[in-house]
């Protein structure tokens, strides 16, 4: 199913595809085979995915093992995974609770440098934030976005052949307890006074709102922080299940 979002801009297009609860492995390899693909395209169009994952922690190129506040028998104990990425950014507990949003931009056919990318893609987070009566700020020189209960989303991309991957992880309700295992916002990193664990829209507002709602309401404030004219929204993405199919076909040759 897809739909058209209002827009009133002139650019090229965008799709977001809104995944639901998705496992962590199976998105990172959509990602992969967007990217690949994006490659062989000179339409300029951009693909954005939007989700949740179940509990697990990824480690990005700033990120540390002692950033993780819990032991491997701790770990195992919950059934958390850890995976460490390529992606900037340090460590970051996904779950039930927080937007992952996976923007695959080609670079070079809208002439943006990393940085211009980054700085877009944190308006948008800024933006979709405020909408939701959050006054967020960015920080000069830190990648993620800011509220009165500390970093409310995280932001580590990664670039290949100028086509970006990763993105950023919006806390929505992410539960509180859970997100002081680990440290987004390490001390060495952060701003005197900082919290090094995450915060989240609802802390800020007390206010409860649907994950598919704010992912709404994010691909609009993308959509216009990336200039794009053509705004087209779909549930589910159709190479899902050939993608999930050749990895359960990979796990059973290995077994």
């Amino acid at each position: 199913m897809s739909s058209r979002i209002e827009n009133n801009y002139e650019s090229t297009g965008v799709d977001f595809h809104y995944l639901g609860t998705i496992d962590f492995d199976l998105c990172l390899a959509l990602q992969r085979r967007l990217v690949y693909e994006a490659g062989g395209r000179d339409d300029g169009r951009i693909t954005v995915l939007l989700c949740q994952h179940t509990s697990m922690i990824t480690v990005g190129r700033a990120g540390s093992r002692q950033h993780i506040r819990l032991t491997q028998d701790e770990l195992e104990t919950l059934r958390w995974q850890v995976r460490w990425v390529g992606r900037g950014g340090g460590c970051v507990l996904h779950g039930p609770g927080q937007l992952a949003i996976y923007p695959i931009v080609p670079l070079r056919s809208r002439n943006w440098t990393v940085g211009e990318y980054l700085e877009r893609l944190q308006q948008a987070m800024v933006a979709t934030a405020v909408a939701h009566g959050v006054p967020a700020y960015a920080r000069p020189g830190r990648y993620g976005i800011w509220g009165k209960s500390g970093l409310l989303a995280a932001v580590g991309a990664a670039v290949q052949n100028w086509i970006t991957s990763h993105g950023a992880f919006l806390n929505i309700h992410a539960s509180g307890d859970a997100q002081s295992f680990v440290e987004a916002n390490p001390p060495e990193l952060a701003a005197p006074g900082d919290s090094p664990i995450m915060g989240s829209l609802l802390s800020e507002t007390d206010q409860p709102v649907r994950i598919e709602t704010v992912a709404r309401v994010a691909a609009r404030r993308l959509a216009d922080s990336f200039d794009c004219v053509d705004r087209r929204w779909h549930e589910g993405h159709p190479l899902l299940f050939e993608i999930s199919e050749h990895q359960r076909e990979r796990l059973a040759r290995v077994g």
